[in-house]
């Protein structure tokens, strides 16, 4: 099993979809680059904290496909505009709601705007922790502009990996 894992591992690094830095190990520890993100983050489980820090779930819902789940997004708009990508500073929070409304802090979401507005282009796709990020694509509400989004489970174990989009293991029901 653990042979097999190291194989699909250099496999997939190899042809630059992920690093193999940015995999969970199987003890559930991350790589040191997002255990950096994860305390830079850690004061945001208070959702005090994130309003404070201009982080708002206002008029947000949370988003849920066949392929799981996001969670609720918290973007903070001066850090998106600004258009600067630090990774202990993320661009927005992912939270997930629980029973009694109170939200769970579950991971990060990295957005930068796209330059050109333009989707049949990519010449400035960023990266972060050795993968390109997803995109560019539209907007997913009528102001929001078309973008390039990057997601880092930080907190929250992501059986399809920790940069991936969706996590199969959320539900927002």
């Amino acid at each position: 099993m653990v042979r097999r894992l190291i194989i699909a591992l250099v496999v997939v690094g190899s042809i630059g979809v992920v690093a193999v830095g940015t995999v969970v190990a199987r003890n559930g520890s991350l790589p040191p680059e997002l255990q950096e993100v994860r305390a830079a983050v850690a004061r945001y489980h208070d959702y005090a904290n994130a309003l404070a820090d201009g982080y708002s779930v206002a008029g947000e819902p949370c988003i849920e496909s066949p392929d799981g789940a996001m969670g609720i997004h918290a973007p903070n708009n001066a850090l998106i505009r600004a258009g600067l990508l630090d990774p202990t500073r993320p661009s927005v929070l992912l939270y997930m709601p629980r029973k009694d409304g109170s939200l769970r802090l579950i991971g990060v979401e990295y957005m930068k705007v796209d330059a050109d507005q333009n989707l049949a282009t990519d010449d400035d796709r960023p990266s972060l922790f050795g993968r390109g990020f997803d995109g560019p694509m539209p907007g997913h509400n009528p102001s929001m502009p078309i973008h390039y989004d990057l997601h880092a489970w930080v907190l929250d174990t992501n059986p399809a990996g920790t940069l991936s989009q969706w996590n199969p293991t959320l539900h927002c029901g």
